[in-house]
């Protein structure tokens, strides 16, 4: 039988909507928050509730459907993308952001069949962005279509990275190292505190594009699907095609400013991968 992706869209966007209730209530308050990896990989009891809200809510209606999500991965279950439908989860990209009460946070949650993105949705529910995305049907925010700038000039784009949530030093070393070349060429630099809402200003046209390694395939599915759709690219930091499994990203409002961002890109891949 073959899935209704109609009605697929329209079940998880409930079920999204009524998560970000959850994480907007939360915001502003007092969280438990346990450290994971690090003093700065931080989980809350909100990034389990909601990933559990959503699993159960698609597996109710979808019981042969798959998962990777960040919180059950993190808990020692081995990520596996298939042709099965597999569903990409981040509950809270952004959890320091969360913890911090800053009002950057979202849920980031994309559906693939056959390894291919369908659905991506990533909600900041503090702001109300919702950013969709049907592969073939456009992107929108707030179900109003959004395209990305088409900015092919370096030295008139806007960028977007992050620190990350670990402190290795040949890390740290080749981050730093690569903020000090851009910031040297291009108009600006900016950091949400959440991979899935950087990419999604590029789709939106508000920053021309975003790097980063370290990163999983939660934090970026939803955001591949969105930033294409609407018009940009996603590839390789290395210039060659985007590794969902790979922790690298690199997506631009045109493929002429990604070929100039790749070379001043000191390249890092993280072990293991996803």
């Amino acid at each position: 039988m073959s899935l209704d992706l109609d009605e697929c869209y329209e079940h998880v966007l409930g079920l999204v909507e009524q998560a970000g209730q959850i994480i907007a209530s939360r915001n502003y308050g007092e969280k438990t928050v346990v450290e994971k990896s690090s003093n700065i990989d931080l989980l809350t009891e909100t990034d389990q509730q909601v990933e559990r809200l959503l699993m159960d809510g698609i597996t109710e209606k979808y019981p042969d459907h798959k998962f990777i999500g960040e919180e059950e991965t993190s808990a020692g279950k081995k990520a596996e993308l298939s042709d099965n439908p597999t569903w990409i989860i981040d509950p809270v990209d952004g959890t320091m952001n969360f913890v911090h009460s800053f009002p950057h946070s979202c849920i980031s949650i994309a559906l693939l069949v056959n390894k291919q993105a369908e659905i991506g949705i990533i909600y900041n529910p503090m702001l109300n962005q919702k950013f969709t995305a049907r592969r073939g049907k456009g992107a929108f925010m707030n179900e109003k279509a959004i395209r990305v700038s088409g900015e092919t000039r370096l030295e008139h784009a806007l960028a977007t990275t992050e620190f990350g949530t670990s402190r290795d030093e040949e890390r740290t070393a080749i981050v730093l190292e690569n903020i000090g070349k851009l910031i040297r060429v291009v108009h600006g630099m900016r950091s949400l505190g959440s991979a899935a809402l950087n990419m999604a200003m590029v789709a939106l046209g508000g920053a021309d594009f975003n790097y980063e390694c370290g990163i999983h395939a939660w934090d970026i599915a939803a955001g591949d699907l969105i930033v294409r759709e609407a018009g940009g690219v996603c590839l390789d930091p290395a210039g060659g095609p985007l590794d969902l499994m790979s922790r690298r990203v690199l997506c631009a409002s045109s493929q002429e400013l990604a070929d100039k961002v790749v070379p001043l890109l000191t390249q890092y891949y993280p072990q293991p991968r996803d």
